[in-house]
């Protein structure tokens, strides 16, 4: 499994503004929008691509385009919503699937809910997108989830994540056949006695959607 922290100032702006329990909820959605257009464009380097002929105004040319199976882009409900209208801004010819997934709040494992994703995801690049990697329960179970389906190149773009949570995946996902990337904001120091990011930002959920 690979790990990206982008390491960008524009980004490390945007994350101390979400951080920030002062920040409003219409605010923390904007920031949020515009961080993960700057985590896909850095997530999005081994995308799949194919020639393309075109002629241009002067002369003819061979650029790329997206290549078939075009990508499919996964958000996990509920707070992975809030990161979708970003991811889209970068990849709008893209496919989209959703995934409920819940965590136990006493055994901190994730179960699914709700699946709406294709059947067959044979050959079919995956960015799943969740805001927080913290025990990694989630993210383990939604990665694990897409591989069995045929998915053969899986991306997950998170704002935050945890040590423990990175850990966890890679433990978990060992023995995955498909190459498996975590592309992030930053890695924070630890998780709290509750499972949750330290120093963090709190419930990105909650705080997308106004619940306090």
């Amino acid at each position: 499994m690979r790990v990206h922290v982008a390491d960008h100032p524009l980004i490390a702006h945007k994350l101390t503004y979400l951080r920030d329990r002062r920040t409003d909820t219409p605010t923390f959605r904007r920031l949020t929008d515009e961080l993960v257009t700057l985590l896909a464009y850095e997530a999005t380097r081994e995308v799949r691509v194919a020639p393309f002929d075109i002629q241009t105004p002067v002369a003819p040319t061979q650029g790329i385009h997206l290549a078939s199976p075009k990508p499919l882009v996964v958000p996990i409900l509920r707070a992975g919503l809030g990161m979708l209208d970003g991811m889209m801004r970068m990849l709008p010819t893209a496919e989209v699937g959703f995934l409920g997934m819940l965590r136990n709040e006493e055994t901190l494992e994730a179960h699914t809910y709700a699946n709406r994703l294709p059947d067959d995801l044979e050959a079919r690049q995956c960015y799943v997108l969740d805001p927080m990697l913290a025990t990694g329960g989630t993210l383990a179970a939604a990665i694990r989830y897409l591989a069995e389906r045929g998915a053969d190149d899986i991306t997950a773009i998170t704002l935050l994540s945890a040590p423990e949570g990175i850990e966890r995946l890679q433990s978990e996902l060992s023995d995955l056949a498909c190459p498996v990337t975590i592309a992030t904001g930053a890695i924070d120091e630890r998780l709290n006695e509750h499972g949750y990011i330290v120093p963090g930002l709190g419930d990105a959920g909650d705080r997308l959607y106004g619940v306090v």
